[in-house]
């Protein structure tokens, strides 16, 4: 299953016309509007086309002169990256071996928080 947030966009003067053109389309979710046309809707389907039949439904509607898609959600991704986390080590092997030294760790995250000057004099020509 699929979910996508889409927001429509209309002229004020055909706001009113429009939401109610889309609460009563059959093909989404009507959850606000302000005053400069913009409206927020969601899509579901089985997959991507059928979300992207409904999108053809929505932008056929008078008045509307653009839907864009702008978050998307799909179970079988989220099931995919969840199978990934749970077969996964919550700690990186090379934590738990006691023989290691902390000056041989090597951290690859954040160089804005790393101290380089201290990387320089431990790292040498070999690329280790």
């Amino acid at each position: 299953m699929n979910i996508s947030s889409i927001v429509v966009q209309t002229l004020p003067k055909y706001l009113e016309e429009v939401v109610e053109s889309l609460k009563n389309c059959d093909v989404c979710d009507y959850h606000m509007h302000d005053e400069l046309g913009r409206i927020i809707i969601t899509i579901e389907g089985a997959g991507v086309a059928e979300e992207l039949k409904k999108l053809k439904v929505i932008e056929a509607i008078p008045h509307v002169m653009s839907a864009d898609m702008q978050m998307a959600y799909s179970e079988e991704e989220l099931s995919a990256h969840l199978e990934v986390l749970a077969n996964a080590d919550a700690v990186p092997k090379v934590l738990n071996e006691k023989d290691i030294k902390p000056e041989d760790i090597v951290y690859n995250g954040d160089l804005k928080k790393k101290d380089l000057e201290g990387f320089a004099k431990t790292f040498d020509n070999t690329g280790r």
